[in-house]
């Protein structure tokens, strides 16, 4: 991928709503900085351990209103790599429940994306020393797609029949029913950069004849069809969000204006706020800079009128309250940034001026026999 980078943002004095509450149906968050869902590549056989309690956890004492645990996988198959967190079985959940009670405990949500790799299962992790696809014999697995055309670099998948996908719906349907038996408060379905149901969105990687490709209508019913499943399962108190790729940022791709049509037909099956990301389809040519996506995000706001949350080379504090202030976004998500520093909201507060609205005093107690 090629990187172009733009100019630094350079702040004006906001107001802060960063630090005010969101209620999403009829769950409430604390505030709008949340931790985005970042794969940890720590799990064994799918179950999150002890890293996850410390991953997640940090940033909950940290001060997010949020935190949204990794693409966690809705079948074996649909894991990025094997280290890849899952919720298709009992242990899955007992784990996750742990993890979710612990977060509650200082006074966070929690939230879970649930995903499908597609055609960018089955690789190593970006550390291995090999890169690229793991063969069946080494552990690996037979990654599947809209159709048999493979991601630069990657095996070639398997062309899902239209009874295997009923099956990866219905998956989505029972891991949905798993993360409310775990106790999380928000649910999102991971429909970006290049996973399964990304590459049935886009007409470059989609090339399906049946009612599942072929036109923008058919490109969206795997999406629609999942979101329905899910909420069958998800309870009607709790919120749906999906993650999009804005952009495809290529020639014939998806455009802000598709995302914006998709975004019309799945609100009224019951999805509450839209992730706005972008690329990740193909090899693309990114203008890389602070806040790079939040255009794409004002745009999915403003054209389809739902709430969206902005992700992207969002570092500072006062940028962040910029975003929320000019009405690009209703929340923030942060990645890198929470990495670099758990503590993000906490600081932001102090230096908003907003100390005594950052939770700043956490209570070091747990709830429930979590060890």
């Amino acid at each position: 991928m090629t990187v172009r980078t733009e100019p630094a943002f350079v702040a004006t004095t906001p107001t802060q709503p960063l630090f005010e509450p969101l209620t999403l149906r009829e769950v409430t968050f604390g505030n709008r900085i949340w931790l985005s869902p970042m794969c940890q590549y720590s799990a064994v056989d799918g179950v999150p351990g002890d890293w996850h309690l410390a991953h997640l956890g940090a940033r909950a004492a940290g001060g997010f209103g949020l935190v949204v645990a990794e693409a966690t996988a809705v079948t074996p198959a649909g894991r990025i790599s094997p280290q890849d967190t899952g919720l298709w079985n009992d242990e899955h959940t007992r784990a996750w429940s742990r993890i979710v009670d612990f977060v509650h405990a200082r006074g966070t949500r929690a939230g879970i994306q649930l995903t499908h790799a597609g055609r960018k299962a089955s690789i190593h992790r970006p550390w291995d020393v090999e890169q690229g696809s793991i063969a069946e014999a080494d552990g690996g697995w037979r990654a599947v797609g809209p159709d048999t055309a493979a991601f630069p670099g990657f095996a070639a998948p398997h062309a899902l029949t239209t009874g295997e996908i009923a099956g990866i719906v219905g998956a989505f349907g029972e891991s949905a029913r798993r993360a409310d038996q775990a106790g999380f408060d928000l649910l999102e379905i991971q429909a970006a950069h290049g996973f399964l149901i990304h590459s049935f969105l886009s007409p470059l990687s989609n090339t399906r004849t049946d009612g599942y490709g072929d036109t923008p209508e058919g490109r969206v019913r795997l999406l629609a069809t999942i979101v329905e499943a899910v909420r069958v399962w998800w309870p009607a108190h709790k919120p749906l969000s999906v993650r999009f790729s804005a952009t495809d940022w290529l020639d014939g791709g998806l455009t802000p204006a598709d995302i914006v049509a998709i975004t019309e037909r799945i609100v009224p099956l019951g999805v509450d706020l839209i992730d706005v990301s972008s690329g990740g389809l193909l090899p693309a040519d990114v203008p890389l800079g602070p806040g790079y996506q939040v255009p794409l995000a004002e745009r999915i706001r403003r054209d389809a009128g739902v709430p969206v949350g902005a992700v992207g080379l969002i570092d500072d504090p006062w940028h962040a309250a910029r975003i929320l202030d000019d009405g690009s976004a209703d929340v923030v998500f942060l990645g890198r940034a929470a990495l670099r520093d758990p503590n993000w909201p906490l600081r932001a507060a102090k230096d908003l001026g907003q100390g005594d609205r950052g939770r700043l005093w956490q209570p070091q107690t747990i709830r429930g026999d979590w060890a």
